[in-house]
């Protein structure tokens, strides 16, 4: 009699145990992910905004169908699966993958995958030093995605040619922008770092701020008012923020796909009436021309894509969009880390009592040295002298 398979012994083992996870997209993966999931995709060249999220989900090991580098960029989402301690596999194949069983018990051990049934599915174990070789070797192919990018800018131009030329179809905003520095944040690799940065900018200047729905509770909790709400539609669950902050922001704003209901359903039971922009272009680039077309004073981008490689880390449709609309907002856009380094903070009124007492004291040190100051001196001590025997005769006839 065959028994069922969760009563069958564990095998011994050294290695990574549990439960295997597996959809045809990422997309739908990772929703349904929870701490301990052995995570199963097939996305080469893994970019930083998905790492993040198998991160945040607290996935014990990530088994990758296709290699987690193809050499045709420096992807930089293995990097940040490999230094969170997560466990990595690829190479897997189509054939290995149709060995694997959503939510089967698996192990993970030296990039061999473990089954209950005996079965052994091989991949290649990715570690962070194999991760840096192949980086390094697919830094030869950045040429040929920067043509990419070039076509499907060309291409996204011609389709989005009212909104990044015209600026028709942008949501007029409740919000005062015009002549006003906007801090617009969106989720980075570095965007907490960079907040932590601004915060004597922030302070002082009193900026718009700008914030992905994602991260707005949170750009609430680090002590700022968020002026204007972003939600991307295209995310197949959009996240949205706490009632508390969408009733305090100025502005929500939907971008992308308007035909969904859910979300819109979801603002009106809370009072709130969106504004709404149709386009393809990520929420973060959206946002950028909306608070442009305001004519704002300055645009601090907090957590957006500052160097090449981060360009390229991102889908090549997103990467041409984010590369015009940069190009669109020209010097008004400023990156979040050239600010510590240009802005050394208002004179508050505190600074300039400093500066008074120390020329007062400077003053009093010079005159005391002169034969006018020295009299001076001299009659001051014979003044205080007096006061002390008056006082101390007082006090005197006071007591009995």
């Amino acid at each position: 009699m065959r028994l069922p398979e969760r009563l069958r012994p564990a095998p011994e083992t050294t290695g990574l145990v549990g439960p295997l996870r597996l959809e045809a997209r990422t997309s739908d993966l990772l929703p349904r992910l929870r701490s301990g999931d052995v995570a199963v995709l097939d996305h080469s060249d893994l970019d930083r905004a998905t790492a993040r999220r198998l991160v945040g989900a607290g996935v014990s090991a990530v088994v990758n169908v296709s290699p987690f580098v193809s050499g045709r960029f420096p992807a930089q989402g293995p990097l940040v699966l490999a230094e969170a301690g997560i466990v990595l596999v690829d190479g897997l194949g189509a054939a290995g993958r149709s060995r694997l069983r959503d939510g089967a018990r698996v192990v993970v051990e030296d990039g061999v995958l473990h089954l209950d049934s005996g079965e052994q599915v091989p991949g290649r174990s990715v570690d962070l030093g194999v991760l840096r070789e192949d980086l390094d070797a697919a830094r030869s192919g950045l040429a040929t995605q920067l043509e990419t990018i070039s076509h499907h800018g060309t291409e996204l131009l011609r389709r989005e040619e009212p909104l990044l030329l015209h600026r028709e179809g942008l949501p007029r905003l409740a919000t005062a922008v015009r002549g006003r520095t906007v801090v617009l944040v969106a989720a980075g690799a570095r965007h907490r770092e960079q907040l932590a940065q601004l915060r004597p900018f922030l302070r002082e200047q009193e900026p718009v701020v700008v914030a992905a729905a994602d991260l707005a509770d949170s750009v609430v909790a680090a002590g700022l008012h968020v002026d204007v709400v972003v939600v991307d539609l295209r995310h197949d669950r959009p996240t949205l923020p706490s009632a508390r902050t969408l009733r305090a922001a100025g502005d929500v704003v939907l971008v992308g796909d308007l035909g969904r209901s859910d979300v819109a359903d979801s603002l009106d039971r809370l009072g709130i009436r969106p504004s709404r922009l149709a386009t393809s272009l990520d929420a973060a680039d959206a946002a950028l021309l909306t608070v442009d077309a305001h004519d704002p004073a300055l645009v601090v981008g907090v957590g957006l894509a500052g160097g090449l490689t981060d360009l390229l880390d991102r889908t090549r449709s997103s990467a041409a969009g984010s590369h015009l609309v940069r190009l669109a907002l020209g010097a008004r856009l400023v990156d979040a880390d050239a600010v510590p380094r240009l802005y050394s903070g208002r004179v508050r009124p505190v600074h300039l009592l400093l500066v008074m007492l120390a020329g007062l004291l400077a003053l009093a040190a010079a005159v005391a040295v002169t034969p006018v100051g020295q009299s001076w001196a001299d009659q001051g001590a014979d003044a205080l002298a007096d006061l002390g025997r008056t006082l101390s005769d007082l006090l005197q006839g006071l007591l009995p």
